[in-house]
């Protein structure tokens, strides 16, 4: 693993946080606006089968191994607990609960990351940059949505909005140990593309049941999807899934996985900046403080790791 991380060229290392930081922090938006044609488990596995068969379509076609038994076992316990568990309940639950609160609860992923990854609590729990890193990234994100989190706890919430709250306590957990099982399992030599295609395969058949139990199909029409839930569903296709989740597979093989676990942070900022673009919302001095105290948090946690090795330079 050591090798693969001296090999990583700069600029890639650079370009792939920036997809994994810019284009997940705009699925938040496009999967409401999917959901507007679709509903979410159809969404789900449409989504990731589709992606994932173009995927493996290409890996076959530029002569990659793609049958690997070993790889498709670990691609699919992975790909069921990040993609599955952890994005389906986000699909699901962005149905009725606000994505602010759903941005917050999906933040604490990074902490996650440092909780079960235990070959690294040792380097991890003894970093004081780290520690404090992930504690002011997370008090960053609620001050980012600090006045959705304070109108959510005036109102009176429904049994299915407090399930919902209940299942993002649990998804980012699966999703944090989906990576981690996807890291320490996968073999470094082995292709990315292949194993991020069969993660996304396994996770849109996951998604089937849930469709079939909901009775999802019965009301269901292909001819009424609106034009908009159809160019954002491409865009999760293209951007989210094929893009960014190969950049994100990527980069927990090539670098520590509380560097990886900042996207957890920087996402939220990103819709805020995406809302402020293309709505009328206005930013506040709340949400500015929320700004700056979340891009310090990646810098705490990223001044660990640049003190240890100066190889490859780290995102800021």
């Amino acid at each position: 693993m050591a090798n693969v991380k001296k090999s990583a060229p700069l600029i890639i290392v650079y370009l792939a946080f920036a997809i994994v930081y810019i284009v997940w922090g705009s699925t938040y938006f496009f999967i409401q606006k999917a959901l507007a044609g679709f509903p979410p488990f159809i969404l789900g596995s449409f989504r990731f089968i589709v992606a994932g068969l173009l995927l493996i379509t290409w890996c076959k076609f530029t002569g990659k191994e793609i049958f690997d038994s070993k790889t498709i076992k670990h691609a699919t316990v992975s790909g069921i607990l990040m993609l599955g568990i952890g994005t389906g309940i986000v699909i699901w639950v962005e149905q009725f609960i606000p994505s602010g609160l759903v941005a917050i609860m999906v933040a604490s992923a990074a902490i996650w990351f440092v909780v079960l990854d235990k070959p690294k609590w040792k380097e991890n729990l003894s970093s004081t940059s780290t520690v404090t890193g992930l504690i002011v990234g997370f008090i960053g994100v609620i001050l980012l949505f600090g006045e959705q989190l304070i109108h959510i706890l005036n109102t009176s919430q429904s049994t299915t909005q407090i399930i919902g709250i209940i299942l993002l306590i649990l998804g980012p957990i699966a999703w944090a140990a989906g990576s981690l099982y996807s890291k320490y399992t996968s073999d470094p030599n082995s292709s990315v593309s292949v194993n991020t295609a069969w993660q996304m395969i396994a996770a849109g058949i996951a998604f089937i049941p849930g469709s079939i139990f909901s009775s999802e199909f019965k009301h269901f029409n292909w001819q009424n999807i609106p034009l908009d839930a159809w160019l954002s569903i491409i865009y999760l296709i293209i951007f989210g899934s094929i893009a960014a989740f190969s950049a994100y597979v990527w980069l927990l093989k090539v670098r520590p996985a509380t560097q990886v676990s900042t996207y957890a942070y920087v996402n939220p900022v990103v819709a805020v900046l995406l809302s402020l673009c293309f709505t009328s919302e206005r930013i506040t001095l709340i949400q500015v403080a929320g700004l700056v105290v979340i891009l310090g948090s990646v810098l705490l946690i990223n001044l660990a790791k640049y003190r240890q090795s100066k190889t490859v330079a780290l995102p800021t």
